[in-house]
């Protein structure tokens, strides 16, 4: 059975705007929290789903993509690798970024995680844009590309504490990560400001990462482009962004592809167009000319009597089809007439010759060009 679509699971139209995705969101996560539906496997299944829509839809371009592509947008192997959603981050971490601190613990006081499982921050996502040609896109390539980004600190494994120091209950909130406080008759709890909800303090900050836990670092990996990637298509590299705090999972890396414009075509879809000019000669008596290819060179037939801005098609010559592997676009070649500036006096009398043989009226191909010349 194929996956719901994003825009039903969060019951809003696909012309909705940011805000109303986000508040669709809001209402849909509450009613689904497992804090609300303890023991039910079916709310957490859909609380997870609605997570999933929601980091899809929230992204402009993820939500161009799917709008475009549906679901095999984020394909294995399709055009954004290893795919948005299906678990791409803590259903959880999504629910506090939008609702802020610790979600649904600040809103309602529920500890459905533990102390642990509110400390973990997942790292952020990083963006690196890239350019690239469009015979690269049209081959598939792979690139080296270098960036820089926080790591895990090696001398104290991200603890942030220094070698033979310990952490230490946090003295705000003893150690519960939360921090309560009444207005009127009213208590409400926050996430400790002291210790940002982890329970406890660094005795002695790592001299490394100076207690943050992380330092940053220059990194190098490869990124296969697959044949027949559009331009702001996004390329996902799973766990290749910033690293968690406290044992949270690694952010991605987004690699954005730019195509750079081509001197020879111009793309649409998947299609290729571009322009050739003939001789007129040959637009009148017809012929066969050579046209350059992506990939290569085409023989075009030319009828006799062609007219300029005429457009012709050779199938099967476009870009392939990143979503149907074998399949390839047309490519559309738009025929103009090379018209010469200058003409010898014998040429211009075999033309003025030829024009009284055919007794041509206003408007015919030959007509313009003598126009064109006598003008010269």
């Amino acid at each position: 059975m194929g996956k719901t679509d994003y825009y039903d699971i969060l019951g809003v139209p696909k012309n909705a705007s940011e805000e109303d995705i986000k508040k669709a969101y809001r209402r849909m996560a509450v009613k689904y929290h497992p804090d609300k539906n303890p023991g039910d496997k079916v709310a957490e299944e859909k609380f997870k789903e609605v997570a999933e829509a929601y980091e899809v839809l929230k992204d402009s371009d993820k939500r161009a993509a799917y709008d475009r592509y549906g679901h095999s947008a984020f394909a294995q192997g399709g055009a954004q690798a290893g795919g948005w959603g299906s678990g791409s981050h803590d259903p959880f971490d999504i629910f506090r970024d939008v609702f802020g601190g610790s979600g649904f613990d600040d809103l309602f006081g529920f500890g459905h995680h533990g102390s642990s499982e509110s400390r973990r921050q997942a790292g952020s996502d990083l963006r690196y844009n890239l350019k690239i040609t469009l015979e690269e896109a049209f081959l598939g390539t792979e690139k080296t590309i270098k960036y820089s980004k926080h790591v895990t600190c090696t001398k104290c494994n991200g603890s942030g504490a220094a070698p033979g120091s310990k952490k230490v209950t946090c003295k705000t909130c003893g150690g519960t990560g939360m921090f309560s406080m009444r207005q009127g008759f009213f208590s409400m709890q926050q996430t400790c400001p002291d210790c940002h909800g982890a329970g406890t303090k660094i005795e002695t900050p790592c001299h490394n990462c100076r207690g943050i836990g992380r330092v940053m670092e220059s990194c190098t990996t490869k990124v296969k482009i697959p044949a027949g990637i559009f331009d702001g298509a996004n390329l996902r590299m799973r766990s290749m962004g910033e690293a968690g705090a406290n044992g949270g999972p690694n952010g991605d890396l987004y690699v954005a592809i730019y195509v750079i414009e081509n001197k020879h075509f111009e793309r649409h879809e998947n299609d290729l167009y571009c322009t050739r000019k003939i001789p007129f000669t040959t637009a009148a008596l017809g012929g066969e000319i050579e046209v350059e290819t992506i990939d290569g060179q085409a023989n075009l037939k030319i009828p006799a009597g062609t007219q300029s801005e005429t457009m012709f098609r050779i199938k099967g010559q476009g870009m392939p089809d990143l979503n149907r592997p074998g399949n390839r676009g047309n490519q559309y070649v738009k025929i103009t007439i090379d018209v010469p500036t200058k003409l010898s006096r014998e040429q211009k009398e075999k033309l003025q010759e030829f024009e009284k043989m055919c007794n041509m009226k206003n408007g015919g191909f030959f007509q313009r060009f003598k126009e064109k010349f006598e003008s010269l």
